[in-house]
């Protein structure tokens, strides 16, 4: 059973699916299941902080990722941010590691939102 938004993982070649509509099959990749990946709440030890940081703006909302700035080189580095509102929109922004851990989305955020993000190495977290 796959669920809207939920993100898997091929463990062989790397690749990294959203699912867009809910369905009953399972997600296969290079002749094998592919692995959902969990939501992430809870820091793990290390220097590394991974949990959104959200900021209410005039524009909307900004986002920055870890209560210390999360490091962005070639082999580790948040490889998106997003956000996902309560009405069912998703508004993402691609980062490379040459990119600051940030990013800002023009929402109406009344409406409610909840934010997601993906480590290249520790996997999705979310607010």
């Amino acid at each position: 059973m796959t669920e809207k938004f939920d993100i898997n993982h091929c463990e062989i070649c790397g690749n990294i699916i959203e699912v867009v509509h809910d369905g009953a099959g399972q997600l296969v990749c290079c002749g094998q299941p592919m692995i959902p990946k969990p939501e992430l709440t809870k820091e793990q030890e290390g220097k590394e902080k991974h949990i959104p940081i959200i900021e209410k703006t005039s524009e909307g909302v900004k986002v920055k990722i870890g209560s210390i700035e999360h490091p962005m080189n070639e082999e580790h580095y948040i490889e998106w941010i997003e956000i996902i509102t309560n009405d069912g929109k998703l508004h993402r922004k691609l980062l490379t590691h040459n990119d600051k851990p940030e990013a800002t989305f023009k929402i109406n955020n009344e409406t409610g939102f909840k934010i997601r993000e993906y480590c290249s190495i520790h996997g999705l977290w979310k607010s």
